[in-house]
């Protein structure tokens, strides 16, 4: 899954934290941080629909945009992109563990578990 740009990452947040698909006029008015023209939300909704990152469903004549992946399933592809650019990944993940607060890796010791006894 590729990175998104600054506008990108803007208009997707909006997106992950609604429950029901958003107009591009919905969308636009939520980015209240920006003075953008509508044609750029809508390009800009274009783009990531494109790029897989949106799913589009025709609501008369416009469309309704939503995630096609939660915004967890996208930042666990950003890891994994990042592992796959390491010559060792052992040692990548190694140091990873070694960062990570207490609680951290408590959830990833569960998970891991979790994985063991399927």
């Amino acid at each position: 899954m590729k990175g998104l740009g600054e506008l990108e990452r803007s208009i997707m947040d909006i997106l992950w934290a609604e429950d029901t698909p958003l107009t591009a006029r919905e969308v636009g008015r939520l980015i209240a941080d920006r003075d953008l023209a509508p044609t750029t939300v809508m390009t800009v909704l274009d783009r990531l629909t494109r790029k897989g990152f949106l799913h589009r469903t025709r609501d008369g004549r416009a469309w309704r945009y939503s995630p096609a992946e939660s915004r967890d399933a996208y930042v666990a592809e950003l890891m994994l992109g990042a592992l796959d650019m390491t010559g060792d990944r052992s040692a990548a993940l190694t140091r990873f563990a070694q960062a990570v607060s207490g609680p951290e890796a408590e959830i990833l010791r569960r998970a891991l578990t979790e994985l063991e006894d399927e």
